[in-house]
């Protein structure tokens, strides 16, 4: 394509659905900046009009350009410009589907533009595209690394010993039960993989957001101890393998005789443990120096590891079926039916450390032992997950490479085992550890080579990825330990790898590869059984965002997967099994109380939503039986006051939400409201309701935030009132403040909307709890004497009564005891009165002291002066607001009006009103002068009754009382006698 030519490409006759519009895409220019001219045609129009009627928006791309320039560019472009029809008008500045807004869903931090409008001019200005490596295909990025990994050096050197001791039958009994135990893990693997995109981290990434952060960082530490265990282990093979191959190079020298019975009568030499642990720790270190300056070249060379042992196999292969009766060796059989019938038999024994049979030796090996001597053969099965950012297709990659690999290898080792049963005696199996360099053609250095070199790359593979894998896990921040090993995307994690070092040449220093080998398997299997029930958990849940593209899976196979690697555990070690299952325990309790929270969208919180869904629904509409009454405090955070900045809630309403619980159970609704337009003030809201939510946390009271934006707080209540909660798990108390300071402060406004509050609730059917005095109520940490009193006026179906039993269970008020004062009437009969209460109160399981208060006593005498100052003071302020709606009245020639609803007011009712909350008032100081916290009944607001004059009585009520509970029930009762 020429510099200045377009390609049209298509007509807008040839595409109606694309609205009208035709790209035409341009070259490059000389500054390689990519521009794509993007021209809009007018419904109707022919797509051969002149250009002069075409408006263009062109989107630039400049190399030279930053992000924070690209942002303001495309915010400059896309608010300014000329406004014409379109058919995407409907759509106004949504935003729509495009590349930049795809890519942003995958994670990646594209800045979105916003949907252009008809006749503007928008210049998008992008990075230049920066060269991006080849991607891996399945063969090359999964099967032929988990080839690699999987055969490794448990099949070289210790397989024919593991045909000679459990022989042929109990030899495929073992492939068969490893086998599978990785076959069902590699189908819970391809199920997840296959079910998004995948980042760094391989098994952590997959099981971390699965399982949530704390159960992700446990399993895949453990995994990341495994990678470097199995670094040792590989180094300790090629070691191994080379002092075997070169006797002579042996700085110390071991041999060991053959005494039970064997008729291989020549001495038998296996490297020294020394030998063993000096080239161990120098291969160990020279590879780690090749780790820290060379990943790039080992990612290049690791595929030229395979090609030898690719070929050595088929040394062995070959050799096999060539060799005849003691040769190439004594021991020797060649194919033949009698050593098969020989070997097909289990030959368990005690054994030296090195493996050599011994009546006196140390170690007995039996079919469990195998499990853990064989297991780490068959591993290495997430080495295609591990490399998720090199793959094409990871969704398709590494469900088909990892499976191919995995039917290979374990046809690979049931066709050995028979084999290798069938070559040679029992006695040359048990006493040549490098059989199969024995047995292959045409010479066994061959094997040598190969055994050494795929070891060594297998090392290098542990000793690269395990670094990553413990970096991966330090840049998601969770655990703060691990800020250490943190690295910035593209560099290389030193730190990470030189911690690697060190536990790696930790274990070559222990030189037994037999020891070594169950260790990693361990950790393996901890990882495998994660995997297994991250499966396990997203398939029973079944979430719609749980849609893999492997099909073949189901929850069971899971199961049985993770059970598999559990009883595998077990028959290798319980003791290795305790020692990994309590440190991965105790990672996840470290991490649960020392990390940071952090939301993955794990499948347990998918778990506990269906959960709550499946209770909510089975709870259903109907009543909540007495005995399965919990209280649900909905606490009005909004106080008749200011806070200090940054307090969204009064923090003595969080402590008292707490004392409403019982040892902590049940649930807090903190609801705050914001006056306005909820256009206006949404953002508002969610800011306000992030900051409320993290003082609750910061107050440590379980519960959640609500905020609502309403024109009024009246509104906003009587909304939430009516609306808030789902089905029987809808709050029942209401707990706000007392507007202790709506006069001292003229607050005018405080007595409708408080009357309002309280109506509502009655008319909802809501229980009311109002605390006095909340700035003087007690923490957990203020221990509290005295008495719990309580003026038990009207039935509230037992809250008064569940509220005080309640306040007992919390430390401040454990040394209180309680009171129940009853007010009889005068020609009742008091003693009876009292025990039916008391008679009630014992069947409740409540221990209470019963006081009984006559008409007669209730005639206080020697009144308390200030109260009855209160008294005077009150009659005269409602006589003067009654005085004052009478000359409205007539000015205005209405009825009586206050709160803008008429109003019908007697004096001698008024009257009467005061005088009661004046005696109750002078009856709760006489008696509960040493009370810790008072509870008395709430009466309900006089209909046709101005709010003021409510407000009234209510300051009259609670006049001198410094810690005071205003109580209303509900037409429900909340304890029961019954069992």
């Amino acid at each position: 394509m020429e510099g200045g030519e377009e390609i049209e490409i298509a007509e807008e006759n040839e595409f109606p659905s694309v609205i009208g519009r035709k790209y035409s895409p341009v070259v490059a220019h000389d500054n390689d900046s990519a521009v794509i001219e993007m021209s809009s045609v007018r419904p109707g129009s022919s797509s051969s009009l002149p250009n002069h009627d075409l408006k263009k928006v062109k989107v630039g791309v400049h190399a030279n350009m930053t992000s924070e320039e690209r942002d303001e560019s495309l915010s400059n472009h896309s608010s300014n410009g000329p406004q014409r029809e379109s058919k995407l008008e409907l759509f106004g500045f949504d935003s729509l589907v495009n590349i930049l807004g795809l890519k942003s869903m995958t994670g990646d931090q594209i800045p979105a533009p916003s949907s252009p409008r008809d006749g503007e001019d928008i210049t998008l200005t992008l990075e230049q595209p920066k060269p991006t490596a080849d991607k891996s295909g399945t063969l090359m990025g999964v099967f032929m690394p988990c080839l690699q990994n999987i055969l490794g050096i448990i099949y070289y050197i210790r397989f024919s010993w593991i045909v000679g001791m459990a022989g042929i039958g109990e030899s495929l009994l073992l492939v068969v039960f490893c086998g599978s135990c990785t076959f069902l893990t590699t189908i819970s693997l391809s199920a997840i993989a296959s079910n998004g995109a995948m980042k760094g981290g391989g098994p952590y990434y997959l099981i971390g957001r699965a399982l949530g952060p704390e159960v992700g960082v446990s399993i895949g530490l453990c995994f990341f101890l495994g990678n470097a265990i199995a670094g040792a282990m590989y180094v300790l093979g090629a070691v191994e393998t080379f002092l075997n191959a070169v006797p002579s190079a042996g700085i110390f020298r071991e041999t060991i005789t053959r005494v039970n019975g064997t008729d291989i009568a020549e001495p038998i030499t296996s490297p020294s443990l020394h030998d063993l642990q000096i080239y161990g720790i120098v291969v160990s270190i020279l590879l780690c120096f090749v780790v820290f300056g060379g990943v790039k070249m080992i990612n290049r060379v690791a595929p030229a590891f395979l090609v030898p042992v690719l070929f050595s196999l088929l040394c062995i292969f070959v050799g096999i079926f060539s060799a005849r009766h003691d040769r190439p060796a004594a021991g020797i059989t060649g194919l033949s039916l009698e050593s098969f019938k020989n070997n097909w038999g289990s030959a368990y024994q005690m054994t030296n450390n090195a493996g050599i049979p011994d009546p006196n030796g140390n170690i007995y090996w039996n079919f469990n032992a195998l499990v853990g001597l064989f297991f780490p053969a068959v591993t290495g099965i997430m080495a295609g997950s591990n490399r998720s950012a090199s793959l094409k297709d990871t969704q398709r990659a590494i469900p088909v490479g990892t499976l191919a690999a995995t039917l290979t290898t374990t046809s690979l080792y049931l066709v050995s085992v028979l084999l290798f049963g069938a070559v040679a005696t029992r006695d040359k199996l048990l006493t040549d550890r490098l059989l199969s360099a024995t047995v292959s053609w045409p010479f066994p250095a061959i094997v040598y080579v190969g055994i050494i070199l795929s070891t060594l790359g297998a090392a290098l593979q542990s000793l690269t990825g395990a670094p990553r894998l413990l970096a991966a896990i330090a840049n998601d921040e969770i655990l703060p330990v691990l800020n250490y090993f943190k690295v910035a995307d593209g560099h290389e994690p030193h730190m990470a790898t030189l911690f690697t070092a060190i536990i790696c040449i930790g274990c070559v220093v222990i030189g037994n590869l037999d020891l070594v080998s169950p260790t990693t398997t361990m950790f393996y299997l901890v990882c495998y059984a994660g995997v297994n029930l991250s499966c396990f958990l997203l398939d029973l849940l079944d979430a719609p965002s749980w849609r893999p593209r492997w099909k073949f899976h189901h929850w069971s196979l899971s199961l049985v997967g993770a059970l598999l690697c559990i009883v595998t555990m077990f028959l290798i070690s319980w003791a290795f099994t305790i020692v990994s299952l309590a440190l991965a325990s105790l990672i996840y309790y470290y991490v649960s109380i020392k990390g940071k929270a952090g939301d993955w969208g794990d499948g347990f919180k998918s778990a506990y939503f269906q959960l709550a869904l499946r209770s909510l629904r089975s709870l259903g509409a109907n009543q909540v039986h007495p005995k399965n009454w919990y209280p649900i405090p909905l606490v009005f955070c909004r106080p008749w006051g200011k806070l200090p900045e940054n307090v969204p809630c009064h923090p003595k309403l969080a402590d008292f939400a707490n004392c409403m619980k019982k040892k902590g159970r049940g649930m807090s609704i903190f609801v705050s409201i914001i006056d306005g337009d909820y256009h206006e003030r949404a953002e508002d809201a969610k800011d306000a309701c992030k900051e409320l939510s993290t003082y609750i946390d910061y107050k440590q009271c379980e519960g959640v935030a609500e905020i609502v934006v309403a024109p009024s707080m009246s509104e906003g209540f009587r909304g939430i009132v009516q609306t808030m909660g789902l089905g029987n798990l809808k709050p029942n108390i209401i707990v706000m403040r007392y507007p202790e300071i709506w006069r001292r402060e003229n607050l005018t406004d405080i007595p409708a909307t408080f009357v309002g509050i309280i109506n509502d609730c009655i008319v909802a059917n809501k229980a009311v709890v109002i605390v006095k005095g909340l700035d003087e109520w007690p923490n957990e940490y203020q221990r509290q004497y005295g008495t719990i009193d309580l003026y038990w006026i009207v039935r509230d179906g037992g809250l008064m009564l569940l509220l005080s039993q309640l306040l007992l269970t919390k430390d401040s008020f454990e040394g209180c005891k309680i009171q129940v004062f009853c007010i009889a009437e005068e020609d009742s009969d008091a003693e009876g009165l009292k025990a039916d209460v008391k008679k009630f109160l014992y069947d409740l399981r409540m221990q209470a002291e019963v006081i009984v208060i006559s008409m007669k006593s209730w005639e206080a005498e020697g009144e308390q002066q200030e109260s009855v100052e209160a008294f005077s003071a009150a009659r005269q302020r409602v006589a003067s607001y009654l005085e004052e709606m009478k000359e409205q009245a007539q000015r205005d020639r209405t009825p009586l009006m206050a709160d803008g609803k008429p109003v019908f007011v007697e004096a001698q009712q008024v009257e009467k009103f005061l005088y009661t909350t004046l005696k109750l008032n002078l009856m709760v100081q006489k008696y509960s002068r040493m009370a810790a916290v008072v509870l008395v009944s709430l009466p309900p607001p006089p209909l046709n009754h101005p709010a003021t004059f409510y407000m009234e009585y209510m300051d009259l009520l609670v006049e001198n009382i410094p810690r005071l509970l205003i109580v209303r029930g509900y037409h429900k009762d909340v304890v029961t006698l019954f069992t």
